[in-house]
């Protein structure tokens, strides 16, 4: 039977296939738990301060990827297979041979499965649109996004809980001020669609207050890439409504567009005037971000660009394959300059993030210029595909989920340019169900790639997150047993679980039992960060191994 419609649905929203089977209904709720679980998910383990938050939601997202992947098996015969697929596809193949060269395999690993769950959530998304079920996924996307900003604007407004960071403020249950930044960017054009494209009034107020409490957490953050993400996806939308025949001559989207800027222009005056807990260094910290947004002659600005400079000599060292996924923290220290503010300045040898400030030159940096390339049409081809949409769209409805497409896709990667965006796994999660759920190739009816080799690609992402998800709670139960128990067994146990632990293996050089067991630990803590001090130190007290 074919998939029933609302009778006030626009004509051409809805694809038309067969009637969804159960499979592909359980998937979509696997899909729309893990966008609200991606964003809820953190720990109380206050000693690994990102690796908190980070570890939850790798889980949430490798668990998602695993399910939704195995449960749309079947609806992969729905899908077309598309050049874009190809290049999606060969940039997984490159990320895993590059993470089998990597100094840090137990980083290269974590982040070739952040990569694999990211896109057998896409695949899974694209066969749940196909199955006609792709608007209660972009219900569940958009109260996701919502949900983290409100998460940021309760610990702007005192709420203090264990779950939420102090040190980067108000990141909410993100851990970091950024990522909420980033989140808002990325996710507004989903909640803006949303609003526009309601049915009924009420569910058009409710998104409007949506969209200005997005748009309020992000202005909060002081975040300029994403406020750079967020012009774009202003432009991105002007654009569309001008560009797109349906939606220059539909009254009622301009009206309503109209309202949401009034509702979200009064919801961030609001933010700005009322009394919070946040305690910024300058008496107009506001105003000094906006004027700082181009300012790349000093403060953060300058190290980005001495970080990007010294990355991509990183990168033309290791053009093909690059240093590995994950292992730009381990390899940057050879190729730091002198005070350079990427550097831990209390840990020798060590860099003060775990990744680049930009997602593309980590790609360059770690999975070399040929996997950057590939990404890039990737990219492309799905921005392309959203532009001949917007082009062609019959209605005002379909014009907006091409722009809600292209919004995203932009935000997401002009974020992406100037921070770690899609390295991260909320992110990943949300942005590649967007996309999945929002684009539709051309029905030109070619197939650029086979039935079984799609499914094959989809067991293998399938299969990656599920190793993922294994090695995720090995980490959390790690991380577990050394912030809450302190002794030497528990610690070796921790090193059992979770043998990639740097902090772990460290400890247990430094106090573990007999001299042999310590320096085991110690050579192991080197080889994960051959440059860093403590590591090396701590090797150093150690006989040489005999061949």
């Amino acid at each position: 039977m074919p998939v029933a419609r609302p009778a006030t649905a626009p004509e051409g929203v809805y694809p038309v296939p067969a009637g969804p089977s159960p499979a592909e209904r359980t998937a979509l709720r696997v899909l729309q738990a893990g966008a609200l679980l991606v964003v809820l998910s953190a720990s109380t383990y206050k000693v690994f301060e990102l690796d908190r938050f980070f570890v939850p939601k790798e889980l949430v997202l490798h668990g998602t990827g695993l399910v939704a992947g195995i449960l749309t098996l079947g609806a992969i015969r729905r899908i077309r297979g598309t050049r874009v697929d190809v290049l999606l596809l060969a940039f997984l193949l490159l990320s895993a041979v590059s993470a089998l060269l990597a100094t840090n395999v137990w980083l290269a690993m974590r982040a070739v499965a952040v990569t694999a769950s990211g896109l057998a959530v896409f695949w899974a998304a694209r066969g749940v649109r196909e199955a006609g079920l792709a608007r209660p996924l972009l219900t569940a996307l958009s109260v996701a996004v919502v949900l983290g900003a409100a998460t940021s604007l309760a610990q702007t407004y005192g709420v203090r809980t264990d779950w939420f960071s102090m040190n980067r403020a108000p990141g909410g249950t993100l851990g970091n001020r950024n990522f909420i930044a980033h989140l808002a960017a990325f996710g507004l054009p989903l909640v803006l669609l949303s609003a526009l494209r309601a049915w009924r009034g009420a569910g058009y107020a409710i998104g409007a207050v949506a969209v200005a409490l997005v748009t309020a957490s992000l202005v909060l953050t002081r975040s300029r890439a994403a406020w750079l993400a967020f012009g774009a996806v202003a432009l991105v939308f002007a654009f569309s409504m001008l560009a797109s025949r349906p939606l220059r001559r539909n009254g009622r989207t301009w009206l309503r567009g109209a309202g949401i800027l009034l509702v979200a222009g009064g919801g961030v005056a609001a933010a700005l005037t009322l009394p919070n807990t946040l305690r910024w260094n300058s008496e107009n910290p506001y105003l000094e971000s906006v004027k700082g947004v181009a300012n790349y002659q000093e403060g953060s600005g300058r190290g980005r660009l001495i970080q990007y400079q010294r990355s991509l000599r990183m990168a033309v060292f290791h053009p093909l394959l690059g240093v590995g996924p994950g292992n730009w923290a381990v390899r940057y220290p050879e190729y730091a300059a002198r005070r350079d503010p990427s550097m831990d300045p209390n840990t020798a040898g060590a860099t003060s993030n775990p990744w680049p400030s930009s997602d593309w030159v980590a790609v360059a940096a770690e999975r070399g210029f040929v996997a950057l390339g590939v990404l890039a049409l990737a990219f492309a081809g799905l921005a392309i595909g959203g532009l001949h949409r917007l082009i062609r769209a019959r209605d005002a409805d379909e014009a907006l989920g091409a722009a809600a497409l292209l919004a995203t896709l932009v935000a997401a990667n002009v974020a992406g340019a100037f921070d770690a965006v899609l390295l991260l796994a909320l992110p990943s999660l949300l942005v590649w169900a967007t996309l999945g759920a929002l684009w539709s190739p051309e029905p030109d009816g070619r197939q650029a790639i086979s039935l079984p080799v799609r499914r094959l690609a989809l067991v293998f992402a399938a299969l990656a997150a599920g190793a993922g998800a294994v090695r995720s709670g090995a980490q959390l139960a790690g991380m577990g047993l050394f912030a809450t128990r302190g002794d030497t067994a528990s610690l070796r146990r921790a090193a059992q679980l979770d043998p990639g632990n740097y902090r772990i293996r460290l400890r247990l050089a430094r106090s573990g039992g007999r001299r042999a067991e310590r320096c085991e630990h110690a050579r192991a803590a080197r080889d994960l960060y051959p440059n860093a001090a403590a590591a090396r130190a701590a090797a150093a007290r150690c006989p040489r191994k005999e061949p």
